[in-house]
């Protein structure tokens, strides 16, 4: 287990068509939110062994859609450690976006990729 300021934990997802809610394919923010979710958890897991519980967000910012077909990663940095709680920043990036104006399953490795939310939080996890 490590604790260190800056270790980072990401995931990569690719987004189903099940997921979009709006037009143009777009999924809604809350999808990028799970997804906080899911890296927060790993996170606990590496740092203390455990689930842990998510407390709150300080900050989040929409910055660009997210789309079905879509290649995002996902991760969280740890920045402050406490007895119990880890700030983390999350961030959450396409990669890949699906290109249909070539062909229904063409799509685009994103060079840079494109930052759609990022997020500061922050954990709780159970006195060792």
């Amino acid at each position: 287990m490590t604790r260190e300021v800056g270790f980072t934990v990401t995931h990569r997802n690719y987004v189903p068509h099940s997921h979009a809610h709006y037009g143009g394919s777009l999924v809604d923010g809350a999808y990028g939110l799970g997804l906080f979710g899911d890296v927060a958890t790993e996170m606990c897991i590496r740092t203390d062994g455990d689930e842990g519980l998510f407390a709150g967000y300080q900050a989040v910012e929409f910055l660009a859609p997210i789309r079905a077909g879509d290649v995002v990663e996902a991760s969280a940095t740890l920045t402050r450690v406490g007895t119990r709680s880890r700030d983390l920043d999350f961030e959450v990036r396409v990669v890949c976006r699906a290109a249909p104006e070539r062909g229904d399953s063409a799509a685009d490795v994103l060079d840079p990729p494109i930052v759609a939310t990022r997020a500061k939080g922050t954990v709780v996890v159970p006195g060792q």
